[in-house]
């Protein structure tokens, strides 16, 4: 469900990174994203076999999310990854986390950066009070991460996929 509040696509900052709107000249960024055998390891998904496939990616996403954002250095709009919030209830006050970025940015800090800005931007402008993730059980990096951004790990499996793992950051436990 996407935010009906929103009117228009929120562009966040933090001290290192600009979160934006996908735009069409990511087309080449989000092609390496959705086509690296590495980064789709432990993705579910169909990969990008063509840039058309990434382009009309970026369509379908620009014109349905207000929740989707590419992650740039400061200084360099080129991406180097993305970042979003998908399956929000309001009722439940509730949401799932997901991410991605480009090999050569990795452990250098860039997606904990993000991560901690978009939970913020979840929980002050929506009031989400859960913010789940799931990660494959080999995903050693998310796991960490999630574990660093004070997610819990649960008992909770993919029915789809018994190789993903359930983390659940409850915000009022980290008050």
């Amino acid at each position: 469900m996407e935010h009906r509040n929103l009117k228009s696509f929120p562009f966040l900052t933090t001290q290192r990174l600009n979160l934006r709107q996908l735009s069409d000249s990511d087309v080449k960024e989000i092609f390496l994203l959705r086509s690296d055998i590495f980064i789709n390891k432990y993705l579910d998904r169909q990969p990008s076999k063509t840039l058309k496939d990434a382009w009309q990616f970026i369509q379908k996403i620009k014109n349905n999310s207000l929740s989707y954002w590419a992650i740039t250095q400061k200084g360099n709009e080129k991406l180097v990854g993305t970042i979003c919030l998908f399956d929000v209830s309001e009722e439940l006050k509730k949401c799932e986390i997901g991410y991605e970025l480009l090999p050569e940015y990795q452990g250098k800090g860039i997606m904990r950066e993000a991560a901690i800005k978009i939970i913020e931007y979840a929980m002050q402008t929506f009031g989400l009070k859960t913010i789940d993730a799931y990660t494959h059980k080999d995903n050693q990096s998310s796991t960490n991460l999630l574990k660093e951004l004070k997610f819990k790990s649960t008992d909770n499996v993919d029915e789809t996929n018994s190789n993903l793992i359930l983390f659940r950051l409850d915000i009022n436990d980290n008050k």
